[in-house]
């Protein structure tokens, strides 16, 4: 018997759609599980400003909602032993660093908790190369650490997907997006969901609009810098279509609350077991957490490839519990799992607003709609 009553849907469903009706962006989905069965999957508003109607099917950018399936691709070989979490990087990709190097000490552990010290590049400013793979990896194997590997969480907002896909490839043969495919989204069913999108596939992408920010709803200081044009790149055809993944995942809200009901119940969902109960625990354990992130400027509390719950900021409801693990995307989309209550949770949005609080305000509301109903 579920846990939510057909009322309890109702009011849910009536705060999304104020959503909507104030302006807060033109189209968005919302999917949750409980106890690994479906509960809600909504779409409302419209694709584009001048539409069409929003689906359930409807492919949005994930952002940075996409490196936990980049992260769980790379756990998934940890599980069966091609590499360790505290290998140093350098073992499995020779060019990444010079012997006796700083670089040369970064470990896998490091790169998926933020602590690398490689959290911003040269790259990061190069749309004009996201889609040209042996280019990123040879910045990448330039790059030198900002901080001193270890010391430091700062948020790798671009370079950990692309830090996650080398090593993905290095160890498996496969590229990231053929690897992701191969591991996570084919065995969950994920069928809408990918890493950018392939030659055969049209570009039926939502179209992303930056939000200007409300006047008193800002944090001077927080985030990746103005929203807006951070956003502006991704609504081209060709970041579509590149490889990048931190941040061009293209899916849906149902596909990503598979996901996290399937790491919400220990690794499995409906007879599929993606990983197991010993490794979702690893993975999502506290590596590292900080006051002030040296990318981001705010507190954060890191697990490998999760942001935990526990802080002001976390995006899992206005008092996260600390067990929560999940991820937001540049102020539009948010996916999480809650271990101790079995709920797979996500809300996906074409409308960008500032990260720092008008985005968190509007999903805490409806996670904390969610938590309401289920106590």
């Amino acid at each position: 018997m579920s846990r939510l009553s057909d009322t309890d849907r109702e009011r849910i469903a009536a705060l999304f759609d104020r959503h909507l009706e104030v302006g807060l962006h033109h189209g968005a989905q919302l999917a949750v599980y409980v106890d690994g069965e479906p509960v809600l999957d909504l779409a409302g508003g419209v694709e584009a400003p001048d539409g069409p109607a929003e689906t359930r099917g409807t492919r949005h950018v994930l952002f940075s909602s996409t490196k936990p399936y980049a992260a769980v691709t790379l756990h998934s070989l940890v599980e069966e032993g091609h590499l360790e979490y505290d290998d140093r990087v350098v073992d499995h990709w020779p060019a990444f660093a010079d012997e006796g190097t700083e670089k040369a000490a970064i470990t896998v552990r490091q790169v998926l908790s933020h602590t690398s010290g490689l959290n911003r590049g040269e790259i990061d400013d190069r749309p004009d190369l996201w889609d040209d793979w042996d280019a990123v990896v040879e910045h990448l194997e330039t790059m030198e650490p900002t901080f001193t590997p270890g010391e430091t969480p700062a948020y790798h907002a671009l370079t950990f997907g692309w830090l996650v896909g080398e090593l993905v490839r290095r160890v498996s043969g496969m590229p990231i997006e053929e690897a992701a495919e191969a591991r996570v989204f084919d065995p969950l069913g994920m069928d809408d969901t990918g890493i950018g999108l392939r030659e055969d596939e049209d570009d039926d992408v939502a179209t992303l609009v930056g939000f200007e920010e409300f006047d008193r709803c800002r944090d001077p200081g927080e985030g990746l810098g103005d929203h807006t044009e951070v956003a502006a790149p991704f609504n081209a055809e060709e970041i579509h279509r590149a490889v990048i993944p931190a941040a061009n995942g293209i899916g849906t809200a149902g596909d990503m609350a598979r996901f996290y009901a399937c790491l919400a119940n220990g690794g499995e969902l409906e007879g599929t077991q993606l990983l197991e109960p010993e490794t979702v625990d690893r993975m999502t354990r506290l590596e590292a957490e900080t006051d002030a992130d040296g990318t981001l400027g705010r507190e954060g509390r890191f697990a490998l490839g999760f942001w935990k719950g526990g802080t002001t900021v976390a995006p899992y409801g206005s008092l996260s519990p600390a067990h929560v693990f999940g991820h937001a995307g540049l102020g539009s989309s948010v996916g999480w799992a809650d271990p101790v209550e079995n709920i797979g949770f996500s809300y996906v949005t074409n409308g960008v607003r500032d990260g720092s609080y008008e985005h968190v305000a509007r999903v805490n509301a409806l996670a904390d709609a969610v938590r309401q109903v289920l106590r």
